[in-house]
């Protein structure tokens, strides 16, 4: 099962399972031990976010270049011609996987009753097919 919450909300072991910090920066104060892996690549690019916040984009254009950021392929790798780069389809679909077979928690540092959140966002995108 895929959930999302709040980095600062009370850990949970049993009912979070495998948490993962989505966020493009950690926090200098964050202690390792609030997360299990960090993965800013989940995360919103720094100018989307500062749009967000900044008020320059309303929470559904938001929404829409967020999604379409997860989606975006990436070019070809130049040592490895023959593979194209997928961008995040290769994570997002091993997020899917193991939210099928064990908890898979989403966090940031948003506060737990934040709704206009990219964690609910991500979450909403891991349980669709990619």
């Amino acid at each position: 099962m895929i959930r999302a919450k709040s980095v600062h909300s009370p850990i949970d072991r049993k009912r979070d399972g495998l948490r993962i910090l989505a966020t493009r920066f950690r926090g200098r104060y964050m202690p390792v031990d609030r997360y299990d892996v960090w993965m800013p690549n989940l995360a919103p690019s720094e100018t989307l976010l500062k749009s967000f916040l900044g008020g320059r984009v309303t929470w559904g254009e938001f929404s829409r270049q967020y999604q379409k950021e997860l989606r975006d392929s990436g070019g070809i790798d130049q040592r490895n011609r023959l593979i194209k780069n997928h961008g995040q389809k290769f994570t997002l679909r091993l997020l899917q996987r193991l939210g099928r077979s064990q908890n898979v928690t989403l966090m940031c540092t948003c506060a737990e009753e934040e709704q206009q959140c990219h964690r609910h966002l991500l979450k909403k995108v891991l349980t669709a097919k990619i």
